[in-house]
């Protein structure tokens, strides 16, 4: 049952997160490093949401796992964009990012449980 609630809330906060991704790209300053990383931001944190909703739609347990183990590797990434960011001071007003990095946090986390526990019961 609980690994039902972290499927279900994952789904909510992995979109939620998705859409604050492209909301905080669409802020970044209009130079090639804003492009790049935005580029690369941008592919990686709406990526977590798209790997779950196909995970969802898995045909086997082991396509179930695989999936989410994508959507895990795409959040782990989009943290690391996400610390470059603030690192790199590439925005002048980073107001709401330490809140951002910390949901990538907590979304990687859920997704670690969650494959753990799927490979466990498998």
């Amino acid at each position: 049952m609980k690994n039902l609630k972290l499927k279900i809330d994952i789904d909510k906060r992995s979109y939620g997160f998705a859409l604050q991704i492209v909301k905080l790209v669409r802020s970044f300053p209009k130079e090639t490093a804003g492009f790049e990383i935005g580029k690369q931001l941008l592919r990686s944190g709406t990526s977590i949401a798209a790997n779950i909703e196909e995970a969802q739609g898995a045909f086997s347990k082991a396509d179930f796992i695989y999936k989410m183990n994508t959507a895990l590797k795409e959040a782990r990434e989009t943290n690391f964009w996400l610390r470059l960011v603030k690192d790199s001071r590439l925005m002048i007003n980073s107001k709401g990012l330490g809140d951002l990095i910390k949901e990538s946090v907590e979304v990687k986390n859920i997704l670690a449980s969650i494959v753990k526990s799927s490979k466990r019961n498998k």
